[in-house]
């Protein structure tokens, strides 16, 4: 059997680990408000007409921050329509996704949700149609505690200041598909005058540029050096989005997503240092991968009718995900972990129905996808301090990316308790994996879970739904400052372990 040693020392920390990288994300976009975190009518929902067994998933995921209302959507939309009566509100065409929006769920409901779940909200400004006045407003309305024409009216409304502290310049704005789509100084001038303006009202605001929709658009490096010359000073984030699939059937290449996803990291951080550099300024900009997950264009859902129909809430790119994805989802959260130095904000895209951990059916059921559960156990155990492990690995070939470690792995160290997250990236048999834990000090194996199945293609769905969970790992083994672990094909696992 293939063979493979870490070591794990608590002196070699590479930043905390923030609760920010455990966000996820609402737009209105298909199924992800409207019968999913929503649904007046259902035999779970509450006052606010909000999924009690969605929130409860989502408390169960670890959720700590919401990026809402989009995404693309977030480009034509107006915020005032989702406030005050519900009777009152327009019905309005989205572009984005080629339906009909009821605004029956708007920022007011969005602000009662988060509230209920726990979460911190993270709030994109349509900077598509619309520019710094509209963002001034909608600031006024979220954040100023009384006195003003629209602060009054949050009031009427029956609501407190939201006291929103992250917001989104816009999204996705290098993309041709986006509204109002602009070249980078375009858009770079845009969002650094929106910046210096809301930072007249709030200073102490966390403010994220758009960066490139991908790794992979023609401008990708250009873009970011271009936007951060207009708004260095003025920003805290730039984003980085990107999504994995197989639908080229190169698994080998999908279960190594997350070394593209450590180049993105790597390059958009060393593109922003130059900027800083060029400008002889102190200040680190940090990333916001306000976008990421498994997504597959061939094979998703994504319209219960033509498309040349306007609907309220069809069916939009709902995957079903298997073991494999999960995998490689809990690769990716061990590369956003990995660069804790830099990532400061991360979203899972989206929370439910749309390329989600959880899926719900109108009326019926709510339940965890594959890729839910290392996203739960990670955000549960990850604390303290991240810390650095090189690893000495067999190699898999891929035609994306050469040859790569079988085994990565990233671990986390607080007060005497270690968390270790690895995956086999192997499709080819199981790696022998020996963790040097003695400068670690911990002598007792808390918790080992993992997750595998024979078939990797297994998947779980409303009849079956816990077909794939997490289960403990067996092979997991602490003796004389030494932990062993036999990982199978294909399997992402975490292990516990304390003094």
């Amino acid at each position: 059997m293939p063979s493979a040693t870490l070591t794990i020392d608590p002196a070699f920390t590479i930043a905390p680990v923030n609760r920010r990288t455990f966000g996820t994300f609402v737009e209105h976009m298909g199924r992800c408000v409207y019968t999913g975190i929503y649904e007046p009518g259902h035999a779970t929902a509450d006052e606010d007409g909000f999924r009690k067994d969605v929130l409860e998933l989502t408390r169960e995921l670890g959720v700590s921050v919401v990026r809402y209302p989009g995404g693309n959507f977030v480009s034509g939309y107006r915020w005032e329509d989702g406030v005050g009566p519900r009777a009152d509100r327009p019905r309005r065409l989205d572009l984005a996704w080629h339906s009909v929006e009821t605004n029956e769920f708007g920022l007011d409901e969005f602000s009662r949700w988060c509230a209920k779940a726990g979460v911190e909200p993270m709030m994109a400004i349509n900077l598509g149609t619309r520019g710094v006045q509209e963002a001034l407003d909608l600031l006024e309305y979220t954040n100023h505690p009384g006195g003003t024409a629209l602060s009054d009216l949050r009031e009427q409304h029956g609501a407190s200041p939201y006291g929103i502290k992250l917001w989104c310049l816009g999204n996705e704005m290098d993309g041709p598909w986006q509204i109002g789509h602009k070249t980078p100084t375009e858009y770079g001038r845009l969002a650094a005058e929106t910046a210096r303006a809301m930072r007249m009202i709030a200073p102490d605001l966390q403010l994220v540029a758009c960066g490139s929709s991908s790794s992979k658009m023609p401008l990708f490096g250009t873009w970011e050096r271009d936007v951060l010359r207009e708004t260095y000073e003025f920003v805290d984030h730039i984003s980085c989005h990107a999504y994995y699939g197989n639908d080229d059937g190169d698994t080998a290449s999908f279960l190594a997503s997350a070394v593209d996803m450590d180049h993105f990291i790597e390059a958009v951080v060393a593109t922003a240092d130059h900027v800083g550099a060029e400008l002889k300024s102190s200040k680190k900009i940090g990333i916001s991968f306000d976008e990421w997950n498994v997504w597959y264009g061939e094979r998703s859902r994504r319209t219960d009718g033509p498309g040349d129909q306007w609907e309220v809430a069809p069916r939009r790119i709902e995957d079903e995900y298997n073991v494999t994805d999960a995998v490689v989802v809990g690769n990716l959260l061990i590369s956003l972990l990995r660069h804790s130095d830099r990532v400061g904000v991360a979203c899972l895209a989206q929370l439910a129905n749309v390329i989600a951990p959880i899926m719900t059916e109108p009326g019926g059921a709510a339940w965890r996808q594959p890729t839910f559960h290392p996203f739960a156990i990670t955000s549960r155990l990850a604390a303290g301090q991240v810390l650095r492990i090189e690893t000495d690995s067999p190699t898999v070939s891929t035609a994306r990316y050469g040859d790569v470690p079988a085994v990565d792995a990233v671990a986390t160290y607080d007060e005497g308790r270690v968390a270790l997250f690895a995956v086999n990236r192997s499709s080819e048999g199981p790696v022998e994996v020996t963790i040097d834990v003695s400068r670690a000090g911990v002598t007792t194996l808390d918790e080992a879970v993992i997750v595998h199945d024979e078939d990797p293609n297994a998947t779980n769905t409303a009849e079956r739904p816990d077909r794939v969970t997490a289960q403990p790992f067996e092979s997991a083994r602490l003796a004389d400052g030494k932990l062993t672990l036999t990982l199978p094909a294909i399997s992402w696992a975490a292990v516990s372990l304390s003094e």
